[in-house]
């Protein structure tokens, strides 16, 4: 599917006058010196798979805090901060534009929203922690701001959502993208990975590979446990 707008983030890559310490967390992380070996280049729907201490969560939080954007949470004029959590990998990284892309951008991060909720209710912003359910005030949340036109970074957003939920967010970011955003998407859902024209990276512990949908190992194992639970669930005992 063809966005053939400017994109706000062309590439990712190591800002030279400030190289990371190679013998360091977080570029001991194979998928995080790939970036800094190699650079990053997205595109206007870009999503991350790959298990847990891959490197997604801290790549996709780097990228939004050097963009601008709050590593907590929310948009460039959020300023709210609870405990200094982040990797200090943006301080290391240079971002590529497109001349005329926007510089708007959302970050949704499922790890830390609940208290950027918090803090919009305490701004006196609209209420979402009156929705009945997290998930609700998710899908809430972007609604709200779906005018926004630039980068959107979602950092494992299932994590609050139901199926049906998964199927609305991947419905909101095809709007986006029809809008002119771009995208960049860190997940553990097949159904969000799955989003037409997406660009899919694998990360592992040998770096960042693309992948065909089919090709993906967390794609292959769903199949795998959906066509014969009682065989994965045998070796839990």
């Amino acid at each position: 599917m063809p966005y053939p707008r400017p994109l706000p983030v062309r590439r990712v890559q190591e800002l030279g006058v400030h190289p990371a310490d190679r013998t360091a967390w977080p570029a001991t992380v194979p998928a995080v010196r790939d970036v800094l070996d190699n650079g990053l280049d997205l595109t206007h729907l870009t999503v991350l798979v790959g298990e847990n201490g891959s490197g997604k969560s801290t790549l996709v939080e780097a990228i939004a805090e050097a963009y601008g954007l709050n590593p907590e949470g929310g948009t460039r004029n959020a300023m709210h901060t609870t405990q200094r959590t982040e990797s200090g990998l943006a301080e290391n990284l240079t971002l590529v534009r497109e001349g005329g892309a926007p510089r708007k951008g959302v970050f949704l991060r499922a790890e830390t929203m609940h208290g950027h909720f918090a803090y919009l209710d305490g701004i006196g912003s609209r209420g979402l922690h009156s929705f009945q359910s997290h998930g609700e005030s998710f899908i809430e949340y972007i609604t709200d701001r779906s005018g926004i036109r630039g980068l959107w970074i979602f950092d494992e957003a299932e994590s609050a959502l139901s199926f049906n939920g998964c199927l609305l967010l991947l419905a909101q970011v095809m709007q986006l993208l029809e809008r002119g955003s771009q995208v960049v998407l860190a997940t553990h859902s097949p159904l969000l990975a799955s989003a037409p024209g997406a660009d899919i990276l694998e990360l592992d512990d040998r770096g960042i590979h693309r992948k065909d949908y089919d090709d993906l190992a967390l794609v292959q194992n769903w199949r795998r446990f959906l066509g014969e639970p009682e065989g994965f669930l045998r070796h839990l005992s």
